[in-house]
């Protein structure tokens, strides 16, 4: 009876906690190459930071990478050699309190300069003599391996500890995948490009990076004499590397690993808690249970609390982005096309999108004890010696002919007649309470653009969710909500890339605003050298 309580741990299990071991945490730099910022100046770069990044929505996660990319893309503006740029990169980042001050040294600046080197390098034999469009894909593609390399080197406890996570859960799921037509490499090189979008929840910056890596190497690693003679194969490896991303294979695979996930976070968040007792916790069935228990209550409470920042989160960026944007042309544009403005129709589309996120989150449910339950004895699957979970395998078969091209064809032309529908509905609705055209326009366009949103903030309450059943309503729901759906993903994709406050941010407010805090900064610096002689 005793041995039935007692779990014998996976050899990926051991593996995992003494690759977490053996993480070792940063040192400081010492007192003397240590990086110093006035903290006068360094309260007012938070506060523009703070700003900026509330107009481009994006994951915490992602914020550090791409604060690093605008700076350099600044600073290349200014001097495109990039000299003693690696410094001047620390203290931007040291001024927004990406670090604590004086946690970057003279190590970091070397390091961090010798990559700004070899990608200047780089994009000089890549780059030029080439067509606008593959100087473009070059130059990004090389921005996004620097980047993500710069913070993974100021950042390589957290970044080690991801990579092991993410190898860990590519290890015990590697064996339940196969694919008709694929040999275990290919499977394997998509499988992780699946990991990465749903686990690591990387943008296409760390996709390109960790695939990269995972083939070559970092750029660190490479001499000059290396680059050189290896830098001509770099256009048609990023070609491939961009392939393998947007593969239809990963699709797949990412809907079967986002299914395999919940459990995976739960026991991650067990070991990050309980890691001096991870052995004791994880052999221990009783034991688990209560940790389990414990920690999917936790993470309940906080996902509703998620779910709320997120909301105000991202009705914040839709009003500064896109709902002014649209606000500011509704009354021109109604006054010039039909001569007088519906202040009704502007007070509803100012206001309404508000009640109706913050109605569609009312209906967000977290989930309760029996998911808990579940998430338990698929955790004891994954870290038990016992290898019945890893037998069962999962086929996906390649994307097929349809069996019944007709009927497919009149689901499709149904389909797209619930546009038509949807939009005619909202239409009659509208025009009832006297909305012009122009309005009605921009009514669809919050609506859509809110509902999107909300979809994607719903999608973290199925982020510990193993299984759900449907509802059945869910089906009609879908034949008048999908169209509404797709207009918001085409609009927050699309119109995204005219977010002109990102564009006042980045090239009329940032390149100022930083030289300023330069100014302030040297002026505190030679103040205090002059106190510290009189001393």
């Amino acid at each position: 009876m005793a041995d039935e309580k007692k779990i014998e741990l996976s050899g990926f299990t051991d593996a995992l906690i003494a690759a977490l071991s053996s993480i070792k945490s940063r040192s400081r730099p010492d007192d003397i190459s240590a990086l110093s910022v006035s903290q006068t100046v360094s309260f007012f770069a938070l506060v523009y930071e703070k700003v900026r990044n509330a107009v481009e929505f994006r994951e915490d996660h992602l914020v550090l990478r791409a604060a690093i990319e605008r700076i350099l893309r600044r600073r290349f503006g200014l001097n495109p050699e990039g000299r003693g740029e690696g410094e001047n990169l620390l203290r931007e980042l040291l001024w927004a309190r990406y670090f604590d001050n004086s946690s970057l040294g003279g190590e970091d600046v070397v390091k961090i300069q010798s990559l700004i080197d070899k990608y200047v390098s780089m994009r000089r034999s890549l780059v030029v003599g080439r067509t606008g469009e593959m100087q473009y894909f070059l130059n990004q593609f090389l921005i996004d391996i620097l980047t993500c390399e710069i913070e993974e080197t100021l950042k390589p406890g957290s970044a080690q500890r991801q990579a092991n996570l993410t190898f860990f859960i590519y290890q015990v799921l590697r064996q339940k995948i196969k694919i008709e037509g694929l040999n275990e490499e290919q499977k394997d090189a998509f499988f992780l490009v699946a990991i990465e979008k749903v686990f690591a929840k990387s943008d296409r910056a760390y996709q390109r990076y960790h695939l990269f890596i995972t083939f070559y190497n970092p750029l660190a690693s490479y001499s000059g004499k290396d680059l050189e003679s290896f830098v001509h194969k770099m256009p048609n490896i990023f070609k491939k590397i961009d392939d393998m991303i947007a593969s239809p294979f990963v699709d797949s695979l990412v809907k079967f690993t986002r299914k395999q996930l919940p459990p995976f976070l739960v026991l991650f968040d067990i070991i990050k808690t309980k890691f001096s007792e991870i052995n004791t916790v994880l052999t221990d069935k009783d034991r688990l249970w209560t940790e389990v228990d414990q920690m999917c209550r936790e993470k309940y409470a906080a996902m509703g609390v998620r779910i709320r920042t997120l909301a105000v989160r991202s009705f914040i960026y839709i009003l500064l982005t896109k709902m002014v944007f649209a606000l500011i042309l509704e009354y021109p544009l109604s006054l010039y096309v039909y001569g007088e403005v519906n202040t009704t129709a502007i007070l509803i589309n100012s206001i309404f999108p508000a009640f109706l996120m913050a109605f569609i989150v009312l209906f967000f449910r977290v989930p309760g004890e029996e998911n808990t339950k579940k998430i338990y004895q698929r955790i004891i699957d994954i870290v038990d010696k016992d290898k019945n979970f890893e037998t069962k395998v999962a086929f996906i078969p390649k994307k097929s002919t349809p069996k019944r091209p007709m009927l497919v064809f009149g689901f499709t032309i149904f389909y797209s007649l619930t546009f038509i529908v949807t939009l005619l509905l909202i239409h009659y609705g509208l025009s009832d309470l006297n909305f012009n055209l122009v309005s009605q326009s921009i009514f669809i366009f919050f609506v859509s653009v809110v509902t999107f949103f909300s979809y994607r903030i719903r999608q973290v309450t199925k982020e510990l969710t193993l299984s759900e059943r449907e509802s059945i309503l869910t089906p009609i729901g879908d034949f008048f909500f999908m169209p509404i759906l797709s207009l918001g993903k085409y609009f927050s994709s699309e119109i995204a890339k005219l977010n002109f406050f990102i564009f006042i941010f980045d090239f009329i407010i940032e390149a100022p605003f930083k030289l300023l805090f330069e100014i302030v900064e040297e002026w505190i610096s030679f103040v205090r050298k002059r106190k510290e002689e009189i001393i």
